[in-house]
């Protein structure tokens, strides 16, 4: 089965498990997302003809919820903490660090396909900001130079 065959067979799924429920546009949505990692464009007209809602509906949902992404992730996920603590101790310069350094913008991803970046708005690691995660790893104390040395390393590793 080719991989669109694959990706409608999944939604289809999901979406015979999940229509019934109150409000199953969104557990669709996740469910959707956890399994295929992104909202494919292709599926929405699935969703919305088994929902009896309108394609600018369904996308209108996806588009309004940050969580939503509409394009495949990358290999790897930076979490850049955005809190309160964080934007004390440095946080937006690291952020204006990290964009400018991965060419990208919160929720894109780079041109290699390498990284995603995502706002998160506390990692749990106040004591040690400013904080980032990048898949199950949580940095504290991040700074431009700790940044460069974590994505290099993550690189190497992959």
């Amino acid at each position: 089965m080719t991989e669109s065959g694959n990706m409608q067979s999944t939604v289809h799924e999901i979406i015979v498990a999940l229509k019934d429920k109150p409000g199953a546009l969104l557990p669709i949505l996740h469910e959707v997302q956890n399994a295929l990692g992104y909202i494919p464009a292709d599926c929405v007209p699935y969703i919305a003809t088994a929902l009896n809602l309108s394609r600018a509906e369904v996308h209108g949902v996806i588009s309004f919820y940050h969580y939503f992404r509409d394009t495949p992730p990358g290999k790897q996920t930076i979490h850049l903490c955005r809190a309160e603590s964080c934007q004390a101790m440095g946080g937006r310069q690291l952020e204006e660090h990290v964009k400018s350094k991965l060419n990208i913008d919160f929720h894109e991803t780079t041109a290699d396909g390498k990284f995603s970046l995502e706002p998160v708005y506390c990692l749990g690691n106040c004591a040690c900001s400013p904080a980032m995660q990048i898949g199950k790893d949580i940095y504290g104390r991040v700074s431009a130079d700790s940044f460069d040395a974590a994505i290099n390393n993550t690189e190497a590793s992959a």
